[in-house]
């Protein structure tokens, strides 16, 4: 691992463990060091994922890498199962055992054996050369392979959500508004969230539901697996704005083949027009007499900047600034991933407009903390309800960040 001067890129470890750590009726089980799992609990619990899946590590010391043992695991297992009893435990590597060739699979076969009544689940990646991205999708292609069981649609029309997780900043206001907009529109309820609010058994239902919305592009080998399983068709997209909340509905819509309430969708519209109609003023005037202070650039998420994109610059025109993604594996001409020297060049030669990026870059920046789209973090994340970034309410959320965003910088050019 080479030298940063901020957080690294994740590993793929740690891609894992923020899929699995919302799962409730379940353990982690890290086969590592004690170090690994206490900070990694520390940041799980600032983004606001607690009480969930318990998470253990079997302390290995130098003897153990040394000579290959896994005792610790055996009675790191035996004492999860006594004093917890979940349905699931998840066995996770770390980067040690991954290195001196630990066989976690047939470690699982054999504790699968000696306690029946437990599901033992074991993980790879966790080495360095995986990243977080590809890691959360293994873990959810992982998930719905092992646990769903056999069962019918259910009566009503229901749902499922794929990549909810923890790793994704403000995870549980996203997820939480798509539930608003399907009861709302639809008046459905969901089977499971995957995974940012979930339990065993909602994932063990999830092929009764007659759509999977997948948030995130890390989900759709979960949901093709679905789809040829039970025949559960899915949408991929996360809903930004107002034309791309509408169509993402309209979308869903023709999937599940059921109208849509209309009394719902007009008084969601009428409401974001209404903030819109009262914006476009100030925004017609920074756009002719200061373009720069609205120049949208971020980093995030590929799907996360796109879409928060598409909303800014194209529903209400802001000019195009420098766009990336915080990934290689989803690196592409229209949003490229960038390294570290690269979105700090990009941030340093754009002293203006606005900046949606991490709330690490943008404490270093000394740029708007409000605008933060992405991890990681500087901030404990403790309350759930707070506003999303996706749909109509996201639509509310985004257009009051910018307009005080643009005010802002307006009066600072005045002084």
């Amino acid at each position: 691992m080479g030298l940063h001067r901020f957080k690294p890129l994740p590993s793929g470890r740690m891609g894992i463990l923020w899929t699995l750590s919302s799962i409730r009726d379940a353990a982690v089980v890290e086969f590592g060091c004690m170090g690994h799992m206490m900070y990694s609990g520390v940041t799980l619990e600032n983004t606001g994922v607690r009480g969930a899946c318990k998470r253990y590590s079997t302390h290995i010391d130098e003897t153990d890498i040394a000579l290959g043992g896994t005792d610790k695991l055996a009675h790191t297992i035996a004492h999860v199962v006594e004093h917890d009893n979940p349905r699931v435990i998840f066995l996770l590597p770390s980067s040690i055992p991954e290195v001196i060739g630990t066989d976690l699979q047939a470690e699982a076969k054999a504790l699968q054996q000696e306690y029946p009544d437990t599901l033992f689940l074991p993980f790879g990646y966790g080495g360095f050369e995986v990243t977080q991205h590809r890691s959360v999708q293994e873990a959810l292609l992982r998930l719905v392979q092992a646990l769903p069981g056999d069962r019918d649609k259910t009566s009503q029309p229901t749902f499922n959500i794929i990549g909810s997780c923890a790793d994704l900043f403000r995870f549980q206001a996203d997820a939480s508004e798509i539930l608003r907009i399907m009861e709302g529109v639809f008046g459905i309820e969901p089977l499971c969230i995957l995974t940012s609010d979930t339990s065993v058994q909602d994932i063990e239902n999830m092929g009764g539901a007659h759509i999977n919305l997948v948030l995130r592009r890390e989900g759709v080998p979960a949901a093709i697996h679905l789809q040829n399983r039970f025949g559960t068709p899915y949408l991929l997209g996360r809903p930004y704005g107002i034309d791309g909340t509408v169509h993402w509905i309209e979308e869903a819509a023709e999937i599940l083949n059921i109208s849509m309430d209309c009394d719902f969708m007009d008084g969601q519209l009428k409401e974001g027009k209404k903030l819109l109609s009262d914006m476009l003023p100030l925004i017609k005037h920074l756009r002719h007499e200061h373009p720069e202070e609205i120049r949208l650039s971020m980093g995030g998420h590929a799907d996360v900047v796109r879409g928060i994109r598409a909303f800014g610059c194209g529903e209400l025109a802001f000019p195009k600034g420098t766009c990336w993604c915080d990934s290689p594996d989803m690196n592409s001409d229209e949003i490229p991933y960038f390294t570290e020297d690269q979105w700090i060049q990009t941030i340093q030669s754009q002293k203006k407009g606005f900046l949606m990026a991490s709330g690490e870059a943008l404490a270093w920046a000394d740029r708007n903390l409000s605008l933060q789209i992405t991890n990681p973090d500087i901030k404990r994340r403790l309350n759930p309800y707070v506003p999303p970034f996706v749909g109509f309410r996201g639509v509310l959320h985004l257009m009051d960040l910018w307009i005080n965003a643009g005010l802002e910088q307006e009066d600072d050019g005045e002084d």
